[in-house]
């Protein structure tokens, strides 16, 4: 009787084996089926976006649209001096003119077109200076690059 406890004990004080790897493949099973779903369901969220109209799509559909604000264009040169049309201008001349175009035309704007070679810094005195004057109705203009072809 006694050997047969000792038997017993040995088989009792021996630590179970656990085997990992089907519980891993189970884990990552588990795993690939929600990344599976959730990325079919991020997908049909996409599809169901419902994308504005293109200016000539509401044309053809009989809408009307507000004509372009007027803009008074405002260059600065690569020397740093202001420009209305093909007139040089003072910085007082030009924060009276620009003054003058928004009270005359309430909803029009201020464009100013900066020479790529400036600095930021006299860019942005310039604009900060408009900005006074205009406020949100001054646009800073950049060159769009060209349209790729296909």
């Amino acid at each position: 009787m006694r050997s047969r406890n000792r038997r017993n004990r040995q088989k009792s004080s021996e630590l179970p084996e656990i085997n990992l790897v089907p519980m891993m493949d189970v884990l990552m099973t588990i795993l690939t089926f929600f990344i599976i779903i959730s990325m079919t369901l991020t997908g049909q969220q996409l599809l169901s976006i419902n994308l504005p109209q293109s200016s000539a799509e509401a044309l053809a559909q009989g809408k009307e649209e507000k004509a372009p604000p007027q803009k008074l264009v405002v260059g600065l040169s690569d020397k740093g001096q202001a420009f209305i049309g093909k007139q040089n201008i003072s910085q007082d001349a030009l924060a009276k003119q620009v003054g003058d175009f928004l009270t005359e035309n309430p909803e029009g704007v201020v464009m100013l077109k900066a020479d790529r070679r400036l600095n930021f810094k006299e860019v942005g005195d310039l604009l900060k200076m408009l900005r006074d004057i205009g406020g949100d109705r001054v646009l800073l203009g950049i060159e769009q690059p060209p349209e790729p072809e296909a």
